[in-house]
């Protein structure tokens, strides 16, 4: 796949790709392990205690969809080689202090992809890397790490949408094709926009109730869902004036898939004490609003309350 150096090698069976994880949490874990038990290279980057745990025990996955399985992969602290493709799936609160482990040098012509939440990194990641190979993605997964190397996937989906405006078609389509046969339902999309605005207006709502409220999903779908349906309404029309889809019916009914236990993200970090996501969630959705005149009162609120029961941004 790279331009100036191919690190594809030919195997029977078909091409191993060698694909960088930066952050192998409940996501990049998952991804990670998929990729290798797929008989692609993997290494994952992360701090050194994480990264002796995977070059010692691999990834363990427990998954309903992909099956219980130990994965092997490569690990170390900084990309110190040419890849295909440096998937991010680091939180975007750590994003800054993990690009360190990504040198833009030694990274070149690899496709950047990142799997983060909101809708303004890839400016930010397209002023330190080449802008036509950074390739935003959206999960949609439930996904856990219990411990370093630990894999809990409770979704019964796995599904991935790929974009970059400026990025060759055929990169796209080969990641895709790598994603895809490793387990992940993979489709790549043409409109940049409206991919990254599609997630937001799915993901904003659940996080800031289920966060609010320190309540699962099924709570969410039934206590809260006068508020739900408020919130769907207000971040739809966000996602329409910014160039994405904008449909609220068709955002609870994404709802009801999801197991009624299940938890966000965002809640997750709240339970634990960590940095919130709140900015690049709910901030990111306030901005947006205000750039298109949009009232949204009950995002406004949400937002401020959250903060505040928190008391982390």
């Amino acid at each position: 796949m790279a331009d100036d150096k191919d690190t594809t090698v030919d195997v029977p069976g078909g091409p191993v790709r060698t694909v960088a994880v930066l952050g192998p949490g409940g996501v990049g874990g998952l991804l990670a392990a998929l990729l290798s038990r797929a008989g692609h290279r993997v290494i994952c980057l992360a701090g050194e205690e994480t990264a002796q745990t995977l070059r010692t025990s691999g990834i363990q996955v427990r998954s309903g969809r992909f099956g219980d399985f130990t994965a092997g992969v490569e690990a170390d602290t900084e990309l110190r080689e040419p890849v295909d493709a440096c998937l991010i799936t680091v939180k975007h609160t750590a994003l800054d202090a993990s690009l360190e482990r990504v040198p833009p040098a030694v990274l070149g012509y690899a496709l950047l992809v990142p799997f983060l939440n909101g809708v303004e990194h890839p400016a930010a990641l397209r002023a330190r890397y080449r802008p036509d190979r950074v390739a935003p993605a959206a999960i949609r997964v439930e996904s856990t790490r219990t411990a370093p190397g630990e894999i809990v996937h409770g979704s019964p989906f796995a599904e991935i949408d790929l974009t970059g405006d400026p990025v060759p078609r055929t990169r796209l389509d080969a990641l895709a094709a790598a994603l895809e046969a490793a387990g992940p339902t993979t489709r790549v999309l043409d409109d940049e926009a409206a991919t990254l605005w599609a997630k937001m207006a799915f993901l904003a709502p659940v996080a800031l109730l289920t966060t609010r409220y320190r309540a699962p999903v099924g709570e969410i779908r039934t206590r809260y869902r006068d508020e739900l349906a408020a919130l769907v309404e207000e971040t739809a029309a966000v996602s329409r004036a910014s160039g994405g889809p904008g449909d609220p019916a068709a955002a609870v009914a994404r709802y009801e898939a999801f197991p009624p236990d299940s938890r966000t993200s965002m809640q997750r970090d709240a339970e634990a004490g960590r940095p919130l996501e709140l900015d690049a969630i709910g901030g990111a959705l306030l901005r947006a609003a205000a750039r298109h005149g949009i009232a949204v009162p009950v995002a406004t609120r949400l937002v401020r309350e959250v903060g505040a029961a928190t008391g982390r941004p």
